[in-house]
């Protein structure tokens, strides 16, 4: 643990500043690898004669910095890990770094299945780190689930994540692609849940450089119209699912109505689009028959 003055500490962290990134970023990689938090920042500007503590040199913590500029690399693989809900969780580039607005999911859920004592069973199919089907296995500890994902990596990865969260053994992981895996749970399933890749080809191509360069296309690029892999999981999805059993999809800002058809299409009902925090219809939701 290394001791350092509130004054070199503000100094170097002007300097870092002025070279590029945000504030956000630099917090991020400050609390997760230099081990001080915002908060601890504020409590020790109160009482400024007091040292800080970190976990890490400020020359170590400046080499991470200055690659997250030079390379555009996100600062969360950096730092190997991210804070999505109130989840700690290992990511590398073999997985999305899961997004804010993908949290509504479980809120989503929350309203479907609303006392935390139901007992019902979930999928999540394209796992990546865990986030979804890690937060559901704690929401309902008298549920289970299981989580697929086509990359082996990713599964170690959700599966170090699972155990780190939690000492529950309410959830499985299963490698292979969609519902390939699942052969087992025809007609069982009472809620399935993606967030799959949905980027039309067109719009990958722009991506920022930070997105493009670094996280995994297999995660982001959904064919050409972008919807490749949202039509398989619908088209299939009534072979698992219970009658009554609930899909919740992801999708891009602008294919909504788009999905809203093709679960038509597929004979579910009770059918929505329900919006992100920027007002987006970020996630479509349908339940079979």
């Amino acid at each position: 643990m290394l001791s350092i003055s509130l004054e070199e500490f503000l100094f170097w962290k002007k300097k870092q500043l002025s070279k590029g990134g945000d504030q956000e970023s630099l917090a991020f990689l400050l609390d997760c690898v230099g081990g001080i938090s915002t908060s601890d920042l504020n409590l020790i500007c109160i009482n400024p004669n007091v040292k800080l503590h970190l976990k890490q040199n400020l020359e170590f913590l400046e080499s991470i910095w200055n690659e997250h500029l030079l390379k555009s690399c996100p600062i969360q693989y950096l730092c190997g890990i991210t804070f999505w809900r109130d989840l700690k969780l290992k990511v590398s580039n073999k997985v999305l770094i899961p997004r804010p607005e993908t949290e509504i999911i479980v809120d989503i859920v929350s309203k479907l299945f609303r006392e935390k004592s139901e007992k019902f069973f979930f999928v999540e199919l394209g796992t990546g780190s865990g986030a979804i089907s890690i937060a559901l296995a704690l929401a309902y500890p008298f549920s289970d689930g299981v989580a697929t994902d086509i990359d082996q990596d990713a599964l170690e990865i959700a599966t170090k994540n699972f155990i780190n969260s939690s000492k529950q053994s309410n959830l499985k992981f299963y490698c292979g692609n969609w519902w390939s895996p699942l052969e087992s749970f025809k007609g069982k399933l009472d809620l399935a849940i993606s967030n799959p890749p949905y980027i039309p080809k067109d719009t990958y191509e722009k991506l920022p450089k930070e997105v493009k360069n670094f996280e995994p296309k297999v995660a982001l690029l959904g064919g050409e119209d972008g919807l490749k892999h949202i039509r398989e999981i619908i088209q299939k999805a009534p072979l698992f699912l219970k009658e009554k059993g609930w899909l919740i999809l992801e999708n891009h800002f602008d294919q909504g109505e788009k999905v809203k058809q093709l679960l038509i299409n597929n004979k579910f009902t009770s059918i929505e689009i329900v919006k992100d925090l920027s007002g987006i219809g970020r996630f479509t939701i349908g339940r079979y028959k």
